[in-house]
């Protein structure tokens, strides 16, 4: 087991590689599907080795297939005790589900590596390549798993493949702020709101550093982060484009990809190939990993039963983590969709006032306050009369939201963006008034939702709602994932308006609805 610690600036650039996985995957293998082109996708990956003696079961063509993604620094050749993973990352493809589910395992989740001992689960990598940590996987809480590929991606690909996608509309959370000379993590500044991010590398504003920030963070929210961007991207790129730029995303993919033999040949792209092209219109599904955060430091008993200290460390239950696999494998059963641009002539009337749902209080004057701060935009301002009990607004001198680890934005002379009024920006080069609100409930777990308003009426993340309902006279899109509602919206001639989730959805479906219900203008 690799004890040798890591340059904490350098491992940060990892955390790219979970979100160039699956939009690299999906876009690339969709155009090659679409235009048959399976015998030159295999000599593209075939430019990097294969995986050596790779552990997968190989499936026959339209069956479901399982697949380990990995992120890493890898690069082939190279020893992989020299390289280092955070994104390890199970996909599940079935053509009877109407998703693509995805199961990001911690990077810091605690587990018996087979030949070395208890270690966090990222150091079987290290130890022994994917082969050792698939095996690992199976041994620490999923027996029955059966991987029929192995894909090991390189963060270096990131910025090409975001930039020849048209960058990524990306639904910002909050104010993301670090000066790498004050602390060593890497620099970053990106304002809160829905705007579009591209890829450079060397940019402290763009996509890249926005998926590999960790600092303030868990390993759970980090996670969240990246599987939102995963979705956030496959919704924004567009058929025409998958075709136009379909030589380009082949070669990244080839270049920056390690894969197990079976994909270096025609018909085993093929296979997987026309399989993800098929499901490529179904939404993305994240199964949350039942994660349990194991302080630092926290006293143990070691082998020999002696009292010690143990690192940061991510546990779970058995039975919980049996319970997330089996949902994982599971096909989702489309629901029927509700029409989004009208009504239905049978529809029901609005939903009679019964008060709000628990864990909500009333906070207009909180909201007043905002859009006064926001001054005369060029559009309606809307804000919540219900907000989270225990959340508070972020504003540009609250301790409450901090930038960098116990400071506030005015005490480090950097503007929050609480609130925030800008242009954003259709790749076309239209602009359009937007503002954003930012809510914190716990700075410390990272958990921030945001109230989005614009006259962009249609921006992409609100290309595919999964239903509609009325509440209080309007009539609300929702967005769900994995059964959880991320997005609720409304529309009025003058704007678009919704309510952003946490990254880990921390708040109920009938809370998100009842805060979206509740906008009212400002005056």
């Amino acid at each position: 087991m690799s004890l040798i610690p890591r340059s904490r600036r350098g491992s940060l650039w990892r955390f790219a590689a979970g979100a160039v996985i699956v939009i690299l995957l999906t876009a690339t293998t969709t155009a090659v599907a679409g235009l048959l082109q399976f015998k030159q996708a295999a000599q593209e990956i075939a430019v990097t080795p294969a995986i050596k003696h790779a552990q997968v079961t190989i499936a026959n063509p339209g069956e479901p297939q399982t697949l380990l993604l990995i992120g890493s620094d890898h690069r082939a050749g190279e020893p992989f005790r020299a390289a280092n993973t955070d994104t390890m990352l199970l996909v599940r493809i079935d053509p009877n589900s109407s998703t693509i589910n995805l199961l990001s395992l911690p990077r810091d989740l605690r587990v018996e590596i087979p030949g070395y001992g208890l270690a966090k689960l990222n150091a079987a990598y290290s130890d022994g390549g994917p082969n050792l940590l698939l095996k690992t996987i199976q041994a620490n809480g999923f027996p029955s798993l059966h991987v029929n590929h192995i894909i090991d991606v390189n963060f270096k690909g990131f910025s090409d493949l975001v930039d020849a996608i048209g960058c990524v509309y990306t639904d910002v959370d909050r104010r993301y702020y670090n000066n790498t000379a004050v602390d060593n993590y890497s620099s970053i500044d990106i304002q809160p709101g829905y705007q579009r991010l591209c890829g450079d590398n060397q940019s402290i504003s763009g996509a890249l550093a926005f998926v590999r920030f960790r600092h303030l963070d868990t390993d759970i929210v980090r996670n969240a982060r990246q599987q939102d961007f995963l979705r956030w991207a496959k919704d924004g790129y567009s058929q025409s484009t998958l075709i136009t730029e379909h030589d380009t995303l082949l070669s990244i993919f080839g270049k920056n990809t390690q894969t197990d033999s079976d994909l270096h040949t025609p018909d085993g792209v093929e296979n997987l190939f026309t399989l993800v092209a098929f499901s490529a219109g179904h939404t993305i599904k994240s199964i949350p990993f039942p994660a349990v955060l194991l302080p630092c430091g926290t006293t143990t008993p070691g082998p020999t039963g002696v009292l010690q200290q143990t690192p940061c460390y991510v546990t779970a239950d058995p039975g919980a983590e049996q319970q997330a696999y089996s949902e994982f494998m599971k096909p989702t059963v489309a629901a029927p969709k509700t029409p989004a641009a009208s009504a239905p002539a049978t529809a029901t009337g609005p939903e009679q006032s019964t008060g709000p749902p628990a864990g909500l209080i009333g906070d207009l004057g909180d909201g007043k306050a905002q859009a006064a701060a926001l001054g005369h935009l060029g559009m309606p301002i809307f804000v919540p009369g219900q907000i989270v009990a225990g959340s508070q607004y972020c504003t540009a001198d609250s301790t409450a939201c901090p930038v960098e680890e116990g400071q506030a934005p005015a005490q480090i002379g950097v503007p929050g963006g609480y609130p925030r009024g800008y242009l954003i920006h259709e790749a076309s080069g239209q602009s359009h008034v937007a503002y954003r609100m930012t809510l914190v409930i716990s700075s410390v777990q990272g958990q921030y939702y945001g109230i989005q308003g614009m006259t962009w009426q249609k921006p992409p993340i609100l290309n595919h709602p999964t239903a509609t309902k009325f509440v209080a006279g309007k009539q609300l899109l929702l967005y769900a994932n994995g059964g959880k509602l991320s997005v609720v919206a409304w529309r009025t001639p003058r704007g678009v308006y919704w309510v952003s989730n946490t990254l880990t959805d921390k708040i109920g479906n009938a809370q998100m609805v009842a805060i979206a219900a509740s906008l009212k203008p400002a005056p």
